[in-house]
């Protein structure tokens, strides 16, 4: 999309931003701000669109590490890149030259870099490369870290986070500019794994819920979609809620109805209605297959981990029995077999490689999205599993 067709939040980039970069007694923002919101409803279009400038028009440097956009790579190479990259943003017209003479070392804030060599394990570590960029610059340092939870899915992930938080509390004391950790995940348990225990890199940092698009939003789409015959916004926005905030749904709708020559100019709506609804149906009627489709002990190991949430324990006995009770309650006639840990631990497997759940590097487990646990309640699967 172009910059004309999209839509912008500054007043929320900038209320956010504001609170990222002040410093003040009792603000927790120096540990780390975590902002949760469900896949796919604008938030990494938010981060890039409207967070970063505001926070660079508030006069930070912003590193933008982007975990999803290749998942080829680790996310720990993904981090040490951004940092890489803004370091050679700050080198201006010195770097110019140098590279220009054939040198490879540039003089950033008193220190002699090899830009390739900046890394974990390597010659130049994540604090130094951020202690000098910030003194070189004398600006704070924002770095947002977008699907941050895929990180510690990783070693080398688990040891950049770790690196960040060594630099955090290098920058944010009184001999440097300070450094603001950013991070946005589309699952709010995962991402709470970064965070909820002291041997978590970031413990105690903030977590916030990241406002859904709302109804300025629609306004905003129905007035600029151009179709043949207008959409009512007060009619779109129940559809936007059903289809769970996310705008590729309502910007598909749209595009169908465009490349619909036949359809009358007065049916517009009411097809707009249908196509938004049915593309809905058909990605949790898709989801639906999947899960109808696993085995017994898939099955149940999902549901007693959607119904448990943070608290689910894969192998404590008590879980074991839980397992027993969801294959009963499927209505299998279980009698005396005794769900045993190997059986779990191939079911766990079995639900990774069908994205349905997710695993932490620590062997930590969480259901891929919350749309799985949602459709499970609906379905009054989870019932008596907590």
């Amino acid at each position: 999309m172009t910059q004309d067709i999209l839509y912008h939040r500054p007043a929320l980039a900038e209320r956010l931003s504001k609170l990222i970069m002040q410093v003040t007694v009792g603000s927790a923002a120096s540990s780390g701000v975590f902002l949760a919101a469900p896949r796919r409803t604008g938030k990494s279009t938010f981060a890039r669109e409207d967070l970063r400038p505001a926070l660079e028009a508030a006069g930070a440097i912003v590193l933008y590490a982007d975990l999803w956009k290749d998942l080829t790579k680790d996310p720990g190479e993904v981090i040490v890149e951004a940092i890489q990259e803004a370091v050679r943003r700050s080198e201006g017209f010195i770097s110019r030259l140098a590279k220009a003479s054939g040198m490879d070392k540039v003089n950033v804030g008193g220190l002699s870099f090899n830009l390739d060599k900046i890394g974990l394990g390597k010659g130049i570590d994540l604090t130094q490369a951020l202690v000098a960029l910030s003194d070189e610059s004398k600006q704070m340092i924002v770095l947002i870290v977008d699907e941050a939870q895929h990180a510690i899915t990783t070693d080398q992930g688990v040891a950049a986070l770790f690196a960040l938080k060594a630099a955090r509390d290098e920058l944010n004391s009184s001999k440097h500019h300070g450094l603001r950790i950013v991070c946005t995940g589309s699952n709010r348990d995962k991402l709470a794994m970064l965070r909820n225990s002291k041997d978590q890199a970031f413990f105690g940092a903030s977590m916030v819920q990241f406002p859904t698009l709302d109804e300025d939003f629609i306004e905003w789409f129905c007035a600029n979609l151009d179709l043949q015959h207008p959409l009512d916004p007060s009619q779109v926005f129940p559809l936007f809620q059903e289809s769970g905030y996310r705008p590729e749904l309502l910007g598909a709708a749209a595009d169908a109805i465009r490349f619909d020559f036949a359809l009358p100019d007065k049916d517009i709506p009411v097809r707009f209605a249908a196509l938004v609804r049915a593309q809905a149906d058909e990605l949790n009627g898709n989801l639906k297959k999947v899960l109808h489709s696993l085995t017994p002990i898939q099955s149940a190991v999902i549901r007693v981990m959607s119904a448990k949430g943070e608290d689910y324990a894969p192998f404590e006995a008590a879980t074991l029995a839980l397992y027993g009770k969801a294959m009963e309650q499927a209505g299998l006639d279980v009698g005396e077999l005794t769900v045993e840990v190997p059986g779990v631990q191939q079911a766990l497997i079995a639900l990774q490689e069908k994205k349905l759940v997710w695993k932490a590097s620590r062997g930590i487990y969480a259901v891929d999205e919350q749309v799985i646990v949602e459709l499970l309640r609906a379905d009054g699967m989870l019932e008596g599993l907590g």
